[in-house]
Order: C-alpha cells, then structure tokens, then sequence
C-alpha cells in the first residue's frame, strides 16, 4: 500500500516521457523525487496507525478500575499525540522542500514549467498535501470525540458521588483544575490530557490554513488554465471565419474585374 501512489504515478510518467531506464529518471531528477515522496508516504501511514491506537486506547479506558490503569493508558496516549506532532512538523518541512526542488528541478533541460516530468511533481505533491490534511482532519474528529466521551465519563462519575447532575461549569472546572482528586484525580485529569488535545487542536487547526491556501492556490491555477483554453479556441474560430471572408472577397473582386475587362474589349461585338 505505501508504494501504490509513487507506483502509479511513476509507471504513468514513464509513459508519458518514455523513459528506458532508471539512468533516466536520475537526468530529469525523479529518482530523489521518488524517494522524497516514499519517505513521506511512510510518515503519513505511521500517523495513520498511531490515530489507530489513539482510537483502542480510548476505548480501553472506559473499562479501566484502578487509577493506576487510567494513568499508564494517560501516559501511552502522551507519548502518541506528541509523536503525532513531530511527524507532523516533520512532514510539513518535507514539503516546503518538496516545493522548493519542483521550482528548481524547472531549470533543468526537458523539465521546464508544463512539461510532463513538471506535471507529475507537481501533481503528487499536492496529492501528499491533501492525504497530511486528511490525516490532521482525522485527527481533529478523533480529539473531539475523546473530548466529548470524557467530558460523559466525569459527569457519571458526578451524578454517583453526589446524586445530582453537574452543570458544563461543573465539569469544566473538574477538568480544568483536577478537584475533588479523592474522586476523579487519576480517571478525569490524569496527565492532562484535556490540555493534550488542546494543544493537538491547535496543531491541526494551524496545518489546515496552511493546506487550504495551497488548495486555493491550485484551484486558482486550474481556472487560469481553462480560461486561457477557451480564450484560443474562440481565436482559432475568428481566425477560421476570417480566412472564409477574405477568400470570398477575392472571388469578388475576380469576378468583377473580369465583368470590367469584357465590357471594354467587348469581344462579342467583332
């Protein structure tokens, strides 16, 4: 599965470029391009598995009994979303790299902007671009429902100590501050993990301005593209009724000047 996007793209190129060997990807710079996307490809399942384990660990701790078990599940889930962030930055500085060598590779010979080995770097690293926010956007939904599923947990373990439905103040400030730790110290704040997807929400939130202004960018080109399309196929038909014009115009003029030069010679009248 990791290689079927480099593979499918790859095999295309080839194709379209007509490439013999590996020697030739090297002289139009794919072959580190190639491997520039499979590193990335194998950040981008590594975020996939950790939001799966993210996903278990939180089903794990709604069977948990003992505070010890809620903080060892805490403190995997920690290490994760941290991991999460640093692939992150990680793949987002990849990219702007990515960036920078498509704009240098167009200086090579046979690569300028437009040709084939252009289109197909440009066109897979954008489509790494909309699988890191696919990803962040997983991610994002995966935090709310913890939140929502924890936010649930403290006010059950309320209504049992106390009788009575908690208020959202209630509960915000349990979560907040880790009162009444006799009750829910381990289980509700733990390590901190409200403060956790916090900070996860403001990660994701960041990368995807980032990936939306890049859609748009996109976007925006494809428009100039099929208005600049429409724009010549409208020339070529002014230039088609033109040429039809003329050519009738001459017809014309032969047809009267030969009108002319009978009436003078008058050929007939000898």
């Amino acid at each position: 599965m990791n290689n079927l996007l480099t593979n499918s793209f790859e095999s295309e190129r080839d194709i379209e470029m007509g490439y013999q060997n590996s020697k030739n990807k090297s002289d139009y710079g794919l072959e580190d391009f190639f491997q520039e996307v499979q590193e990335i490809e194998t950040l981008l399942d590594k975020m996939s598995n950790i939001n799966h384990k993210l996903q278990e660990a939180n089903e794990e701790s709604k069977s948990v009994t003992k505070a010890s078990e809620m903080k060892a599940i805490n403190k995997r889930m920690e290490k994760d979303i941290n991991e999460v962030g640093k692939i992150t930055r990680t793949i987002k500085v990849k990219l702007e790299e990515m960036d920078r060598n498509n704009l240098e590779n167009r200086k090579k010979q046979g690569c300028e902007k437009g040709t084939g080995v252009d289109r197909s770097r440009m066109s897979m690293t954008i489509a790494l671009k909309n699988k890191l926010k696919e990803r962040m956007k997983n991610f994002q939904n995966l935090r709310q429902i913890i939140q929502d599923e924890y936010r649930q947990g403290v006010a059950r373990m309320v209504f049992t100590v106390t009788g009575e439905q908690p208020s959202d103040q209630v509960i915000d400030h349990l979560i907040e501050t880790g009162s009444s730790e006799q009750i829910f110290e381990k289980a509700i704040q733990g390590i901190g993990r409200g403060q956790i997807f916090a900070d996860m929400a403001t990660l994701v939130d960041a990368q995807g301005e980032t990936l939306n202004d890049i859609e748009n960018q996109v976007q925006n080109a494809v428009d100039h593209i099929q208005r600049g399309t429409g724009e010549l196929r409208t020339a070529k038909r002014l230039q088609k009724k033109s040429r039809k014009c003329m050519f009738i115009a001459i017809i014309i003029l032969l047809v009267i000047a030969a009108i002319v030069v009978l009436s003078i010679l008058k050929p007939w009248a000898k």
